[in-house]
């Protein structure tokens, strides 16, 4: 037979409520058996309904709770309304309004933050038929995820395809020629995701055309109140003749380490915010700095040395930095254009620019494995002077050179050394190792199936920078901190030694103030000296007097 509750007769608590097991029997039994009977009973009781999530345990706690707290009279008669009471107080908040106010889920308020991703605007329809049909800059971001999968690399498919449609909607509202999923970036509160675009020709110079007009007129602005000033400050003491080192300019927009513009957001579906170009400034005050990153553009970066702008500049150097280093390509895909002929020399770099090549023949993966000069770099090393091409900062124009000849003829400073780094298309054998770990680590996508392998390089430079090859097609992205690796523990530079003080002498050592016998004294041999010196006057007088009469 099946014995009372849910206790087989074989289970230890079963026959609790028998004869021998009542608390008001002489009969005590075993406490271990009782006391497993005891956990087993309460574990039923919190077993939760698969209709309402609640259980047992904790409603017939809710419901002494408030028979203790309101005391009813007769709570026998009532305990079916208390029961329902408790169960609806479960469904309803504190602070009733007139309409019932759900609770919003934190998976109902990410699909509505996403929810704008996945709708169309009128007659997009149509425009996507004709975008399938010719080229469009959105890259297939859920292929790239499916080879970067292979290795175990990437994101979740959700966030793939909403990043795909993020994508999407940047380039309906952009003027993009080229567009790119370059990665992301974690951060301590919030994420960035990162899009790597170029624009249409014309489009980015508009905005540099503007930013120069600002800087002429404040230029012109400062001339005409540096002349009121001129006037004003002719008798103030001299300044000092410390001229600080000479800004060295950034690369133009499409050139160099500003070739592409970078657009970030923290989560798919929210705003992108485009960043600003990268200075050599901020690049080489990076490398010498280590900082997590927050998720918030606007956010400082307190460092020594101090950094030179905000988050979205760090962020921006960053950016530059990786992608210099672990932006590569399959040999032979890419070549350069026949009509540059030789390397040009004068920015030291080579040539900067490249082409497909309409002939590549893909190697066989195992070939990409096995060697590292099967890959090359095709982006642009970033100089120790933060530029991609050597600039001397003490050439000057031919206007600038007639007017300062004069000043500085004694003060030409010393001739800098050129600056060079590896031309395009170095391949990544080249690459100096950390230590005993060499820069890249190569390997298959699988070792089962050969056929259909991926071949799949890793930076260990850049923790979190890969890249894969299958056949012609290839691809670079990051996921990480955004940090460099270093075998040793980062150690911020110290802080420049304090200045001497000032040589102390007499000329600069405060005196004694005197006494007042001092100062009488003092007085005294003052009018004994004054009265000395014009009995002297008077005698030389009187002796001028006597020689002119004897002349006479």
């Amino acid at each position: 037979e099946r014995g009372h509750g849910p206790y087989q007769p074989h289970e230890p608590g079963y026959g609790l409520y028998q004869p021998g097991y009542s608390p008001y029997d002489d009969q005590i039994p075993d406490p271990k058996s009782r006391m497993l009977a005891i956990q087993n009973a309460k574990a039923y009781l919190l077993k939760s309904s698969t209709t309402s999530g609640l259980n047992l345990y904790d409603h017939l706690a809710n419901m002494l709770t408030k028979v203790l707290d309101e005391q009813p009279t007769n709570a026998v008669d009532i305990i079916e309304n208390i029961s329902k009471d408790v169960k609806w107080a479960q469904f309803q908040k504190k602070m009733d309004t007139l309409r019932d106010e759900h609770e919003i889920l934190p998976t109902f308020d990410a699909a509505e933050k996403c929810k704008a991703l996945f709708l169309k605007a009128n007659g997009e329809g149509d425009e996507e038929l004709e975008e399938e049909i010719g080229e469009t800059p959105l890259p297939n971001v859920m292929e790239t995820a499916f080879y970067f999968e292979q290795a175990g690399i990437g994101l979740s498919k959700d966030e793939s395809y909403h990043i795909f449609l993020a994508l999407k909607k940047l380039i309906s509202v952009q003027p993009i020629q080229t567009c790119r999923f370059w990665g992301k970036i974690l951060g301590l509160e919030m994420n960035y995701i990162i899009a790597e675009v170029q624009y249409h020709e014309g489009e980015e110079e508009e905005e540099t055309e503007e930013e120069e007009v600002i800087e002429e007129g404040e230029k012109g602005m400062g001339e005409v109140e540096g002349e009121d000033e001129k006037k004003e400050k002719e008798d103030e003491p001299p300044k000092s003749t410390y001229k600080p080192p000479p800004v060295i300019p950034k690369e133009e927009n499409g050139t160099g380490a500003n070739k592409y513009v970078y657009f970030v957001c923290n989560e798919p579906g929210k705003p992108w915010v485009k960043l600003p170009p990268v200075t050599p400034a901020q690049i080489v005050c990076a490398r010498k700095i280590k900082k997590f990153f927050t998720g918030r553009l606007d956010a400082p970066v307190v460092s020594f040395p101090p950094f030179p702008g905000n988050e979205a500049n760090y962020l921006r150097a960053q950016i530059a930095r990786i992608s210099a280093g672990t932006q590569i390509s399959p040999i032979g895909f890419y070549q350069f254009a026949e009509e540059e002929g030789d390397e040009e020399e004068e920015g030291g770099g080579g040539r900067d620019t490249y082409e497909e090549n309409p002939d590549f023949q893909p190697l066989p993966v195992a070939e990409m494995v096995g060697s590292l000069s099967a890959w090359v770099h095709h982006g642009q090393s970033i100089l120790k002077q933060g530029r991609c091409v050597w600039l001397n900062p003490f050439q000057k124009s031919e206007e600038e050179e007639e007017e300062d000849e004069e000043e500085e003829k004694a003060e030409e400073p010393d001739e800098l050394q050129q600056e060079t780094g590896p031309p395009l298309l170095t391949p990544l054998s080249e690459d100096e190792g950390i230590q005993n770990i060499p820069a890249w680590t190569a390997q298959l996508s699988t070792n089962l199936i050969l056929q259909y392998a991926v071949a799949i390089l890793q930076s260990n430079r850049w923790p979190g920078a890969y890249a894969f090859a299958s056949g012609k097609k290839f691809d670079n992205i990051y996921f990480g901190w955004g940090h460099k690796y270093s075998p040793e523990n980062h150690s911020p530079a110290l802080p420049p030694p304090v200045q001497a003080e000032y040589p102390s002498g007499p000329e600069i050592a405060e005196a004694r103030d005197p006494t007042l016998e001092e100062e009488l004294a003092f007085q005294a041999a003052r009018e004994e000296a004054l009265a000395a010196a014009e009995e002297e006057e008077d005698e030389e007088d009187i002796v001028e007097d006597d020689e002119e009469e004897d002349d006479d």
